[in-house]
């Protein structure tokens, strides 16, 4: 009796979740019904290509050249590079002590911290970033230390959601430089095995990859903020130096493929005043809104475009064309000079440009110059003349204020130019792209008031973002007695203390043609495709 009644409910109760679940089938749109019959067969072809994981096959390592000392001749300079050791020390001793295995370190507090990028576990993102800053320093026991830890706890199979882009560019990225400086197999073999577990984020319609996957289970979606559901410029279009570099090493073509693909996507799209929008629906294949940005959600794509072409050895022709032609759109429609004489980047939003430039488009001076050897009608002196130009304008904004720190974006407004408006945007989080600049800067043009302006930012990060437990960004740059966040960024051990490091350290130290710097500043060996896996691929050609 009981019996039949549970079983009358169950049927009931299913019968009312088929309905359900059919109605929400039918509120969907066709194209959204399309779009997921599509990811699932995009699933089980992927599952069908998964045979059992072979072990790596032995590759040449590429010739590396300058991995160690560079040592400045000049005491002065000698001097201020060993601060900047001392500091990355100082930096790396805190983490240790208090934040060990976490992603990040509360100075003040004293203890680990996480934010929503690196998913809700602890992996260590500090660790992986700093291993090849520790290396070309010579922080040999700090460098062991790090791949002990990496060795007995880096473990990828957690379900935690995570950044695509933010794991490709620190771990990837960091696994990779670590291993090609140290030679140590651990860090390929990690690589290749958090490779893996990014791939199930290409599962789309269209094969642009979702913003965030779960590393359990690899299920992907997108922020919630961004464009109606779209996957972000910069995101899916800084994936390839880390992803050729996979099929290099693993002999397997899976990922240069899918970088490929989007390049291809990317390609046959129209371009409003030929600017790549910042949002691409990842489900249609279509823009979002039509901003455009050459600072945070566009910024590392050009880059990525600049730095295909010269990791493939100048062979990658396609990539070097792409990059010329966004940046002769950017120059046409983004970049303007302020009455004060000030060259700055705008940004592109609904058919006006806003003139604000952010702390992160400050990186594009050094690309401009990275870029300018090899550009178009002979016009090499110009990018180097227009580098050097932002390099002055991002200087501006960090002299402009009270700390002598750059705020995260500043206006050029009417009276008011290159400081900040908005309280929101006067903080400092430590980050590295005007020193990365004044660095590209130093190594095309040996322009002694680089290594001036880098001194004056290590002089200022040391007295106002340095605490006993580390170091700290700070809220306010225009304020004498400013309060701090109270994260220790891995990106400041990663980039900001590597750049300042090679700032006073000779060319020979990483030489400009022998390696490329991913967009977390790890850097990846220049490959001569000729002897590589990769040489059949006609863009090699």
């Amino acid at each position: 009796r009981e019996e039949e009644e549970r079983l009358r409910n169950k049927i009931r109760a299913d019968h009312e979740k088929a309905l359900e679940e059919a109605k929400e089938k039918l509120k969907k749109s066709r194209d959204e019904i399309q779009a997921e019959i599509q990811t699932e067969k995009n699933k089980v072809v992927q599952e069908l290509k998964k045979k059992d994981s072979k072990p790596l096959p032995p590759v040449p390592l590429p010739n590396l050249i300058g991995i160690n000392s560079g040592e400045p001749a000049d005491p002065d300079i000698r001097e201020k590079r060993n601060k900047v050791k001392e500091m990355m020390k100082h930096a790396w001793d805190n983490y240790r002590q208090y934040g060990w295995g976490h992603n990040e370190l509360k100075p003040i507090a004293r203890k680990g911290h996480s934010t929503n990028i690196f998913g809700n576990s602890q992996m260590g993102a500090t660790i992986v970033d700093a291993l090849d800053t520790l290396y070309i320093m010579g922080l040999h026991d700090e460098f062991r230390e790090g791949q002990e830890w990496i060795d007995k706890n880096l473990d990828f199979s957690v379900n935690s959601e995570v950044s695509v882009f933010e794991v490709n560019i620190r771990f990837i990225g960091g696994l990779l430089a670590a291993y090609y400086l140290s030679g140590q197999e651990v860090f390929k073999i990690k690589a290749v095995q958090l490779a893996g577990k990014l791939l199930p984020a290409f599962n789309t319609p269209t094969g642009i990859p979702w913003a965030m996957v779960n590393l359990k289970s690899g299920v992907g979606r997108n922020w919630g903020w961004a464009s109606a559901g779209s996957s972000i410029l910069a995101e899916f279009g800084t994936l390839h130096m880390e992803f050729v570099h996979l099929s290099y090493l693993t002999g397997d073509p899976v990922y240069y493929n899918k970088v490929m693909h989007i390049r291809k996507l990317l390609q046959k799209m129209d371009r409003p005043n030929g600017l790549y929008p910042n949002y691409l629906n990842p489900r249609t294949g279509r823009w979002g809104q039509h901003h455009t940005s050459v600072g945070g959600l566009g910024d590392s794509f050009y880059e990525y475009l600049l730095k295909a072409w010269l990791m493939s050895d100048k062979m990658d022709t396609e990539a070097r064309k792409m990059y010329d032609d966004a940046i002769e759109a950017i120059e046409k429609h983004l970049i303007r000079k302020s009455n004060g004489g000030l060259t700055f980047i705008g940004e592109w939003k609904n058919g006006h440009l806003e003139r604000k430039m952010g702390h992160l488009t400050c990186f594009a001076g050094g690309m401009f110059a990275l870029g300018a050897d090899g550009s178009r009608d002979d016009k090499a002196g110009h990018y180097l003349q227009l580098g050097a130009e932002i390099a002055h304008t991002c200087h501006e904004s960090y002299d402009r204020t009270t700390l002598k720190l750059g705020p995260e974006a500043f206006k050029f407004d009417g009276g008011v130019e290159a400081v900040a408006v908005r309280q929101n945007e006067k903080y400092y989080i430590l980050r590295p792209e005007v020193i990365e600049t004044y660095w590209y800067m130093w190594r095309f043009t040996h322009d002694p008031k680089y290594r001036q302006w880098g001194w004056e930012a290590t002089q200022a990060i040391d007295k106002y973002c340095r605490v006993s437990g580390g170091f700290s960004g700070v809220k306010d740059v225009y304020s004498s007695s400013p309060t701090y966040d109270d994260v220790q960024q891995s990106f400041f051990l990663a980039e900001t203390l590597k750049y300042l490091y090679l700032l006073f350290s000779n060319d020979d130290l990483l030489p400009l043609d022998n390696w490329v710097f991913n967009t977390e500043a790890h850097p990846l060996p220049v490959l001569h495709l000729a002897n590589t896996t990769l040489s059949g691929n006609p863009a090699y050609r």
